[in-house]
């Protein structure tokens, strides 16, 4: 069983920055991916970005060249850096961990992000 523990989330005003974290614990199994996704009231869950142990990275449209994906394998956490941030950023944020993007695995419990106008 793998726990994910996020922070980082909070309240910020459109073009700041903030800092999202995800450390996974509880198994000793690797981790092959790790990644974000976010929903936003009243839309589904989508991926936002995401890493492979690998190195390869994937982000969604609307972020590319604003956030930045990160890991640390040997702490098993990942990151992201979500920076020039807009009122549509504003969802939950949810930390994945599994085999792949897409494939059944863990869920962090998320974290509220919201961009003010």
């Amino acid at each position: 069983q793998v726990q994910l523990v996020e922070s980082g989330g909070g309240l910020v005003q459109a073009g700041g920055s903030l800092r999202l974290s995800c450390a996974a614990s509880g198994s000793r199994v690797t981790i092959a991916a790790m990644g974000w996704y976010r929903q936003a009231p009243g839309k589904q869950r989508e991926l936002v970005a995401a890493n492979t142990r690998g190195g390869t990275t994937t982000y969604a449209d609307p972020v590319k060249g604003r956030f930045t994906i990160s890991r640390d394998n040997a702490q098993n956490t990942v990151y992201l850096q979500m920076n020039s941030l807009k009122p549509e950023d504003t969802a939950v944020y949810y930390c994945y961990a599994g085999p792949r993007i897409g494939a059944p695995g863990y869920w962090g419990q998320g974290t509220q992000v919201t961009v003010s106008s």
